[in-house]
């Protein structure tokens, strides 16, 4: 089994900041990689940002420049600074973790950006 729990999500202010954190555990192997999706009610969830095996980032258009996705390998922990918020950045935030056998999901945190 493979458990995912996110953390760091909350209310900031349009310009802030939050560090979202995802930790994994449980039978972890052959990881292709792991990557940040968001999701708000009533539309698909969307990509933010991912990072390969080998350590290459992808990233959605709309957060270009503002967030940045990190690992810590020893410690099996995904991680995505959020600067320079947005309100449409607001939705449920989620960890996906690709191994070669499959893809797992995190429960999710809510992020709201309002003033």
């Amino acid at each position: 089994q493979v458990q995912l729990v996110e953390s760091g999500g909350g209310l900031v202010q349009p310009g802030g900041s939050l560090r979202l954190a995802c930790a994994a555990s449980g039978s972890i192997s052959s990881i292709r990689g792991m990557g940040w999706y968001r999701q708000t009610p009533g539309k698909q969830r969307e990509l933010v940002a991912f990072i390969d095996i080998g350590g290459t980032t992808n990233y959605a258009d709309s957060v270009k420049g503002r967030f940045t996705i990190s690992r810590d390998n020893a410690k099996n922990t995904l991680y995505l600074q959020m600067n320079s918020l947005k309100p449409e950045d607001t939705a449920v935030y989620l960890c996906n973790l690709f191994l070669a056998r499959g893809i797992y999901w995190g429960q999710g945190t809510q992020v709201t950006v309002s003033s």
